[in-house]
């Protein structure tokens, strides 16, 4: 399972989400598939694909600027060194907005072509957009990003320079891809993400949506109809975090679509996975309920022939974190 080689580090993990008003290139996602029965033969694999889509769904937040989540939101799906460059694309950007286009060199190769209309260049402000055009750039961070990224600022509060704002904004991701040694990942959709890091030392992202369609070696997976939110609180230690999800999951790696939500919100600490909450995965005419172990290894899956995970169960699966992450 390949998928967990995108990780929780990776913000440009490009959720799809409500339309900002950009344009998104005409392209139009296919619906998801119909859905199909989860059982105990395939409740391992439902939850592995759903959990790992799940916790990946809130990094887009990350292209809104470093939202400090990477890396403690979560599952300790780690991948170094992806965070860094889109993460602090837009603030870095932002301090030379140049107007009219401006091609810049990246520190290994390639190029990023950055435009925009800003009512001050010395700030943001609601109404500004920006397009990033990246050409095979290879900022030295382990990846190679390819791809035009359009953005919308839809409000903001504070500022994004200084690192203390709140921040929603309206993202399309056109043929946008980043390869890594190992993966070629590619997504096509529009996103919407709020952040705010008003108060010290915590971090609140959520990112809400409507359809996202995204290709890697070995799978495609639709996102459609979903939300996702994520604190972090670094004031702390260890700092504790949350995550809560929703939405309908369609993976080649499936027999069609499944809808996922957390009844119960998940909770850990620093960078390791949930030791508390529940992730509920609903197929056709079945559940599966991924319930999360207090040492924080551990997982329970119950099976369930009824939409709703409640009852008796029955099959019970029992295994870790790490082997829904894919690690």
């Amino acid at each position: 399972m390949k998928r967990a080689t995108i990780t929780l580090t990776l913000p440009l993990l490009f959720l799809a989400a409500c339309g900002g008003g950009n344009d998104d290139g005409g392209i139009t996602n296919p619906p998801p598939r119909t859905g199909f029965p989860i059982t105990a033969t395939n409740g391992l694999q439902v939850a592995q694909v759903t959990y790992q889509a799940a916790a990946a769904s809130g990094e887009i937040a990350g292209l809104a600027g470093n939202t400090g989540l990477t890396g403690n939101s979560g599952g300790g799906l780690s991948k170094p060194g992806m965070a860094q460059q889109p993460a602090g694309a837009i603030g870095a950007l932002l301090q030379k907005v140049p107007i009219p286009p401006t091609t810049l060199p990246c520190a290994i190769s390639g190029t990023v072509t950055v435009s925009g209309n800003l009512a001050d260049p010395s700030t943001v402000t609601a109404g500004d957009t920006l397009t990033i055009e990246y050409d095979n750039c290879d900022d030295g961070v382990g990846e190679t990003l390819d791809g035009t990224l359009d953005t919308l600022i839809d409000a903001i509060t504070g500022d994004v320079l200084s690192g203390i704002y709140e921040m929603t904004m309206s993202m399309d991701l056109i043929n946008f891809q980043s390869t890594t040694a190992t993966e070629v990942y590619m997504a096509n959709g529009d996103a919407t993400a709020t952040i705010n890091t008003l108060t010290p030392m915590y971090v609140a992202a959520s990112v809400s949506g409507n359809s996202l369609l995204t290709d890697t070696n070995n799978s495609t997976e639709t996102l459609t109809n979903f939300a996702t939110a994520q604190t972090v609180d670094v004031s702390m230690s260890p700092s504790p975090f949350t995550l809560t999800a929703s939405g309908t999951l369609d993976s080649s790696q499936l027999d069609g679509a499944v809808t996922y939500s957390t009844p119960v919100m998940l909770e850990g600490e620093d960078a390791n996975y949930p030791n508390a909450g529940e992730l509920l995965v609903v197929g056709e005419g079945s559940s599966a309920r991924v319930i999360a172990q207090a040492n924080g290894v551990d997982v329970v899956i119950e099976i369930y022939s009824n939409t709703t995970g409640t009852g008796t169960p029955d099959e019970t699966i029992m295994t870790t974190w790490a082997e829904l992450a894919g690690v």
